[in-house]
């Protein structure tokens, strides 16, 4: 589609997206907890050092914690993180990435509770419900 244009918007700049890349790599890891770094490099388009510090920051505020798991690490969201932008801040993260990553598998223990899909393997986008 050629550049959109409407009274209120003007030309579409190229390059704006909705999400942040933040965002894009904790569904990322929300969709499989032991991914590796250069796999959410390649599927977010972004360098694997830009990954690695956005991991960092999200391990930093919270949001993740990393375990290593044999030569692999395996990530954890945080359940009940919060948005941090003040217009969302008294929502949890969790409904964002049920609807972007499909269902999460969250045990009412905090300490074990881990991110995962339903059907290991499934790769079909799931419908919200």
């Amino acid at each position: 589609m050629a550049g959109v244009e409407s009274e209120h918007t003007g030309h579409r700049r190229n390059g704006w997206t909705f999400l942040t890349n933040h965002a894009r790599v904790l569904i990322a890891i929300s969709r499989d907890p032991g991914i590796r770094l250069r796999d959410i490099a390649v599927d977010c388009g972004l360098t694997e050092r830009t990954v690695q510090a956005i991991v960092t920051d999200l391990q930093a505020d919270g949001y993740l914690t990393r375990t290593r798991d044999g030569r692999r690490n395996r990530y954890v969201v945080a359940p009940g993180a919060r948005f941090r932008h003040p217009a969302e801040a008294g929502h949890e993260i969790a409904g964002l990435l049920a609807y972007l990553a499909g269902p999460l598998g969250v045990p009412t223990d905090p300490a074990a509770a881990e991110v995962t899909n339903d059907t290991p393997g499934d790769s079909e986008p799931r419908a919200a419900v």
